[in-house]
Order: C-alpha cells, then structure tokens, then sequence
C-alpha cells in the first residue's frame, strides 16, 4: 500500500498556501477542493483522516490552480445556481448567487406560471437564467442568443444536463441580430463594467473570465442603450424585460428605457442589498401616444 497523508496536515498546509496568495477564506476553498479531489460529500470529507498519494497529488495540483487565483468553478468544471447545476467554461462568466435576483423578480411579476409561454435570454452564457426560468415556468419554451459558439455549445449541454434540452434552443446572435417572434419574458445580464475598472477587479475574474462579457463601455451603460431600443419590438404587449444592474445603476438604466417607451415596473436587491434586477413593461401611455401620431 502506498504512503498515506495526513488530511488535517495537508490542510494546514494547503491554508497556508492560499492565505499567502491573498485568498480570503481559504478554509472554505480547501473543503469545496477536497470533496471534489475525492468526490464526496460534507459528512464523508469530515469522516476521512488520510489521503492516498495520488489523492494528495490531485488535490495539490488543484490547490496550484486555486493559488494561481483560478476561480474554484473553473477547477472542479461546475456550478450551482437557483436549483440547478451547470456546467461552466472560462468561454463565459461564473454564475453569480447576486444574478438570482432576476429569477425571484420574474417570480414576483409573473407568480401565475402559466402566464409565461415564450422567453429570450440575451447574453445567455452558460444559460443558468433561461434555464432557472425555464425550470419554474413548466409550458413555457425559451430561445438562448450568445455571440460566442463555445457558449451556445456549453448552454446546450447545461439544457442536456438539466433535462430541459426539449423546451430550449439556443443560437449564436450579436444580440437580436437573428432572432425574429416576440417574447413573453426577456431576460439579459449584459456586460456593465466600466472600461477602466476592469483592470481593477479581483484576479479570479481579470485573469479568468471574458472581458467581452464584463466590458459595458465608458460608463458601463453602453449594451442597455442598445437593448432599450432594440428590445420593443421583440417584446409582447404584456411582456416584461428584466435586466441584470450594476452598483448605481438603476436611475441611469431607467432613464434610458423610458426614452424607448419602457417604464420600470420593479426592482429586486440581491444577497448584499443592492439593486440588482429591473423589471421594464412597455408604458401604456406612450404606445397610445405612437398609434395618435401613426
């Protein structure tokens, strides 16, 4: 039998190792790495007390990659979001708990879940929104736009793997560029970054994730001019838009979809208290005020 390895001192170890690469909590990334080196759950990790070599070396070089400040969902290839679990890839961002906002806003607006037949998702990523929604809303079907092919590529395999492949499809589109019908429900996380503070975010996400996907223009606002002006006409009379925000963002975003004839209907705070979903409906009276001039 091969050596075997202390899992209490390899800890240690390991917590040093993180904690001088400037990772806060390093405890709990040393856990999450260690189930799934060894693939298995919180009880079993805690009822373990050695490693086998080559346990050890595969925690080891998984804990290089976490040093070298790689996102653990890179590492380990996954991620949970809403009630799901998707696969994700550096060809598109993290799923965020903060983008849950945007599935308990649609909760809020549409609770009737036969009100929702047909959804769109711009940007859709690893298509963790248009999934969660999909998997809320049982009759609705939805349509996936992401201007990378490795994402749509990855978004179908989340659809295989969530059992939701027969109700969604998915198409590479710079935004709405090859999507014709109208929509129930649009869901976009669009990129909101200012320019210049990209360089400024965290390694995990300047070094790892696409900056086309962060990169929002000079003020952050660019994508949502875009969309407000685009979006009206794929959007049914009784529709929704819900948007996902940046910090401080909210006034600005409204301000330029009421120039579109959209007013705000709702918005919905993450975990850290901040506005993170904006719930948009086209403004009644200014669809009224088209057809007198028309």
């Amino acid at each position: 039998m091969g050596q075997m390895t202390s899992k209490r001192q390899l800890m240690n170890w390991a917590a040093g190792e993180l904690s001088r690469a400037g990772i806060e909590s390093p405890e709990q990334d040393i856990a999450l790495l260690l189930k799934w080196v060894l693939d298995c759950d919180a009880l079993a990790l805690w009822q373990r007390e050695t490693l086998t070599e080559s346990e050890e070396l595969s925690f080891k070089e998984a804990l290089e990659r976490r040093r070298q400040r790689e996102p653990l969902a890179f590492i380990t290839g996954k991620q949970g979001f809403w009630t799901l679990d998707f696969e994700v890839s550096p060809a598109t961002l993290i799923p965020r708990g903060d983008s849950e906002a945007l599935i308990e806003a649609l909760l809020d607006v549409r609770p009737e879940r036969q009100a929702v037949r047909r959804l769109l998702d711009l940007g859709t990523g690893t298509g963790c929104l248009l999934l969660s929604a999909l998997s809320e809303y049982k009759g609705a079907t939805g349509l996936g736009v992401d201007i990378d092919p490795d994402a749509v590529l990855l978004a179908k395999r989340n659809a295989v793997l969530n059992g939701l492949e027969g109700r969604v499809d998915f198409m590479v589109s710079c935004w709405t560029e090859q999507v014709k019908g109208r929509f129930d429900v649009i869901l976009s996380n669009p990129p909101y970054i200012e320019h210049d503070v990209i360089a400024g975010l965290m390694p995990e996400v300047t070094l790892y994730e696409p900056h086309r996907a962060l990169d929002g223009g000079t003020d952050g606002l660019e994508a949502y001019r875009l969309l407000c002006a685009l979006l009206p006409d794929y959007l049914e009379d009784t529709g929704c838009i819900i948007f996902e925000l940046g910090q401080g963002q909210e006034e600005a975003v409204t301000e330029i979809a009421a120039r579109h004839g959209l007013k705000k209907r709702l918005c919905k705070t993450d975990l850290g208290g901040i506005t993170r979903a904006l719930v948009l409906e086209k403004d009644k009276k200014h669809i009224g005020e088209q057809l007198q001039n028309w």
